[in-house]
């Protein structure tokens, strides 16, 4: 095994978005990530796959062992507790109280195991009046108060798939938290409890808009910032084919680069800076690039500071030079899936690898994560 958590025991109970995902982060960089799953029935498949998404094609769970355990029946929570008892961090991403009535909350786990790190993840924590509500990403993200700001004037808000409260607020918080309570507990060998809600992740993702907001930087009127595509000169454009170009530049010196390249006369044309005469530029911007195609574009701006981009699709986002030089993403199986991150200097992180297709002997684990 490689990686900086090499060594490291994950036990995950089943669950999905933010959960699985927190568990291939830290499989990533090494640990030895075992997910719990109920044995094999619909309403088991239910929780890791989606839409009739194959098993070698769930990517989350790459890196990651599968065991097959009946939560429901005691000597099944009594397998998970001696996986536990020989574990560095326990997982789970049920609502508050279902790891109590199964037998595996805190106090349960931590009696057996008094060093490991207990994570629990949720939508809205662990206490609260929504703590036992229902929901997913868009109710986490609306309830942050980010939901609201990713919008364009007079429009309805529009949510960024589930990345921003499954995945960047849930998983990835979830994860650093973990590796926060890890490296804690190597000193005072002591575990604890991580109480990892999305709607705080993604709160504290919105910190550096809070400060421009307090500055009187920021308006609460959604698409009138600067970085909301409020501003002409940060926005998205179509091409003559179709295609789109992204837009990002804010800096007078990268303002003026990409007002020079677009080929047209410029003389007389809104002040950057001239906010009541952004709706006038916004025009003459779109204007010039619906002239040329994006690879036109593309080409022109390469090797610029007017920090122009193509809108690119996954694959071509795949087959881009410098994410091809850098292996951003990798094609296993014929399965495109993107690398690890960050990187490290000495211990790299794991190749990426297909996930299992199917689940290991339980006993045989525990027989020997417990006699290590």
């Amino acid at each position: 095994m490689t990686g900086p958590l090499a060594g490291v025991r994950v036990v995950v109970l089943a669950g999905m978005g933010p959960v699985p995902f927190a568990g291939m982060l830290l499989a990533d960089m090494g640990a030895q990530v075992v997910r719990v799953a109920r044995p094999a029935s619909r309403a088991a498949r239910a929780l890791s796959l989606v839409d009739g998404l194959r098993e070698e094609q769930d990517l989350v769970n790459r890196g990651v062992d599968t065991v097959a355990v009946d939560l429901k029946d005691p000597d099944g929570v009594e397998l998970v507790l001696r996986l536990a008892a020989a574990a560095d961090v326990f997982v789970e991403g049920y609502r508050p109280g279902v790891a109590e009535r199964l037998g595996l909350g805190p106090d349960v786990v931590l009696d057996r195991n008094p060093a490991v790190v207990y994570a629990r993840l949720t939508g809205y924590g662990q206490a609260g009046p929504l703590a036992r509500e229902a929901g997913h990403d868009i109710n986490y993200v609306a309830q942050s108060g980010a939901l609201h700001a990713m919008a364009r004037p007079g429009e309805a808000p529009r949510p960024p798939v589930n990345l921003l409260g499954d995945y960047a607020g849930g998983g990835m918080t979830a994860a650093f938290g973990v590796a926060c309570a890890l490296l804690e507990a190597r000193a005072s060998g002591r575990g604890q409890v991580i109480d990892a809600a999305m709607v705080d992740g993604v709160a504290l993702l919105t910190a550096k808009l809070q400060g421009l907001r307090a500055a009187g930087l920021f308006s609460d009127e959604p698409g009138t910032n600067w970085i909301d595509s409020g501003a002409p000169f940060y926005d998205t454009y179509r091409c003559a084919d179709g295609r789109y170009i992204a837009v990002g530049a804010l800096e007078p010196d990268f303002y003026r680069e990409f007002t020079a390249r677009l080929g047209v006369d410029v003389t007389g044309w809104p002040d950057q800076d001239d906010r009541d005469a952004w709706p006038r530029l916004r025009e003459l911007i779109a204007s010039a690039v619906a002239a040329r195609s994006q690879s036109e574009w593309t080409a022109i701006f390469e090797g610029t500071d007017a920090c122009v981009t193509p809108v690119l699709t996954f694959e071509e986002a795949a087959r881009h030079p410098h994410n091809a030089q850098r292996g951003v993403f990798d094609r296993v199986d014929g399965i495109l899936q993107p690398s690890p991150a960050p990187r490290f200097s000495r211990t790299p992180a794991r190749c990426p690898a297909p996930p299992a297709s199917g689940p290991v002997d339980v006993h045989r684990l525990v027989e020997s994560w417990c006699s290590a």
